[in-house]
C-alpha cells in the first residue's frame, strides 16, 4: 500500500507514526487519569463537551485559514498550537481547569485536521484514495501495538506519574514530527491559486460561502447520507474513547494495567486482517462490505454490554470484532467522504463538513456522563443505537449509489 503513495501522501503519512504511537499510549488512561486527580465522570463529560463545541468555531475558520495561509503553513502552526500546547498543559494538570485551557486549545485541531486532509489527497487519484487510508489504518493499528508499554509504565510508577510520562513523550514527538512533515511536503497546485485568491477576513463572505456549499450538500442525496454514516461514527468514537476505560476498571473491575493490552489485541486482529482478508475484498462491493462490518460492530458492543465482571474472554472477542468492523467500515468512509468532495471547494466543504458533526456530537459528553451516571452501559447501548442508524442510512446510500450508476449507464447507452 505504501509503495502506491506519491508526493504529499507519502510526505504526510511517512511521520505519522511520531503522532499516533505516543497519542495512542495517552489516550487509553486519558479519562482514567482525570479521575485519578479527583475530576468526577460529569465534569469529564463537560470537559468533551466544551472542547467538542468549541470546535464548532474553529471548523467555521478552518477552511478560510486553509485556504489563507496555505495548507503548509497552516498545518505546522496550528498543530503546533493545538497539540504541542496541549500535551503540556495535560501533562502539568492538577485540577479541572488544566483540562479545561488544554481543551480550548486542543479545539484549533480542526484548522490542521482540514489542511492535513487538503494536502493528503489533493493531487491523488480518486481510486488512490482508498489506499491512503488504508495506509493510515496500517499506521494507526500497528502503533497499537505498542500501547502495553504505558502498561507497564503505569505498573512501575503508578497512574498519573506515568500518564505525565506519556504526555511529555507526546509534546516531544509530536512537535518533532510536525516540523520534519513541514519540509517533507509542498503546497498544492489549488493551495497556491486558494492562497492568491482570499485577501481579507470577511465574515459576511465566508458565511455566504458556507451557505452555498451547505445547499449543494443538502441538494445532494447520496452525499447527505455519507456525511450522515460519518457523523454518526464519529458520535460512537467519541462516546467510546471517553467511556471505555473508565468502563473496564469501574465497573468490569479489570485492572488498569490490564486493560493496555486491549489496543495491542485491536492491532494484532487487525493487521491479520489487513494481510490476510482485506486484500480479497473486490473494491466494486466496499459499500456491501461496510454494511457488514456496521453489523459487525453492533455485535461487538452487545458482547460488552453483557459481559459480567471480570470476564476477560467475552470482552477480548469484543475487542477482536470492533477491530474487524472498524478495519472494513474506516478506511472506506473515508475514502467514499473524500471522494464526494470537489476538489476545488474541498477546504470549504471539509469544514462545513467538521460542523456538521461537532453539532451532532458536541453534546456526546454530556450524554456520556449522564447516561453513565444513571447505569454504566447506557453509553454503549448509545453507541449501538449509532451502529444500527447507520446500517439503515449505509442501505439507503447503496439504493441511491445504485440509482445514479444505472441512470449513468442508461445515458451512456442512449
Amino acid at each position: 500500500m505504501f509503495n502506491k503513495l506519491q508526493g504529499n501522501a507519502r510526505g504526510c503519512l511517512i511521520y505519522e507514526p511520531m503522532f499516533i504511537v505516543p497519542y495512542s499510549l495517552y489516550l487509553t488512561y486519558a479519562s482514567i487519569y482525570m479521575l485519578e486527580l479527583g475530576i468526577t465522570e460529569t465534569e469529564i463529560g463537560l470537559v468533551t463537551s466544551l472542547g467538542l463545541v468549541l470546535q464548532i468555531f474553529t471548523s467555521l475558520i478552518s477552511g478560510y485559514l486553509t485556504d489563507r495561509m496555505g495548507r503548509k503553513r497552516a498545518l505546522l502552526i496550528y498543530d503546533l498550537v493545538s497539540w504541542s500546547v496541549a500535551t503540556l498543559l495535560w501533562m502539568t494538570a492538577q485540577n479541572v481547569w488544566f483540562f479545561v485551557i488544554a481543551a480550548a486549545f486542543n479545539s484549533f485541531q480542526k484548522v490542521p485536521n482540514t489542511a492535513w486532509y487538503c494536502l493528503l489527497v489533493e493531487g491523488t487519484h480518486p481510486k488512490d484514495r482508498a489506499y491512503i487510508f488504508s495506509t493510515l489504518q496500517f499506521i494507526s493499528v500497528a502503533s497499537g501495538l505498542l500501547a502495553p508499554l504505558g502498561g507497564l509504565l503505569v505498573e512501575r510508577y503508578t497512574l498519573i506519574s506515568a500518564e505525565r510520562m506519556m504526555y511529555g513523550l507526546a509534546f516531544v514527538s509530536m512537535t518533532a514530527m510536525f516540523i520534519c512533515r513541514h519540509f517533507a511536503t509542498y503546497e498544492t497546485e489549488i493551495g497556491i491559486r486558494k492562497m492568491k485568491e482570499h485577501a481579507s477576513f470577511q465574515w459576511k463572505a465566508l458565511l455566504q460561502e458556507y451557505i452555498s456549499v451547505l445547499r449543494a450538500i443538502v441538494a445532494n442525496k447520496a452525499l447527505l447520507l455519507v456525511f450522515g454514516i460519518y457523523v454518526l461514527y464519529q458520535f460512537q468514537l467519541t462516546m467510546r474513547n471517553t467511556y471505555l476505560s473508565i468502563y473496564l476498571v469501574q465497573s468490569l473491575q479489570f485492572d488498569a494495567v490490564w486493560i493496555a493490552w486491549l489496543p495491542a489485541v485491536t492491532s494484532v486482529a487487525t493487521l491479520l486482517l489487513l494481510f490476510f482478508y482485506i486484500p480479497r475484498l473486490n473494491r466494486d462491493r466496499m459499500n456491501t462490505y461496510m454494511l457488514v462490518g456496521l453489523f459487525i460492530c453492533t455485535a461487538a458492543y452487545i458482547i460488552q454490554i453483557v459481559t459480567p465482571p471480570g470476564a476477560v474472554m467475552p470482552i477480548l472477542f469484543s475487542t477482536v470484532f470492533t477491530a474487524a468492523g472498524s478495519i472494513i467500515v474506516y478506511p472506506n468512509l473515508e475514502a467514499a467522504v473524500q471522494n464526494a468532495i470537489d476538489d476545488d471547494k474541498r477546504a470549504s466543504i471539509f469544514s462545513i463538513l467538521s460542523v456538521l458533526i461537532l453539532i451532532f456530537i458536541s453534546p456526546a459528553g454530556l450524554i456520556g456522563g449522564w447516561t453513565y451516571s444513571i447505569d454504566p452501559r447506557l453509553p454503549f447501548i448509545l453507541i449501538i443505537a449509532a451502529f444500527i442508524w447507520s446500517a439503515v442510512l449505509m442501505l439507503l446510500y447503496i439504493q441511491q449509489t445504485g440509482k445514479s450508476a444505472n441512470m449513468e449507464n442508461t445515458r451512456k447507452e442512449g
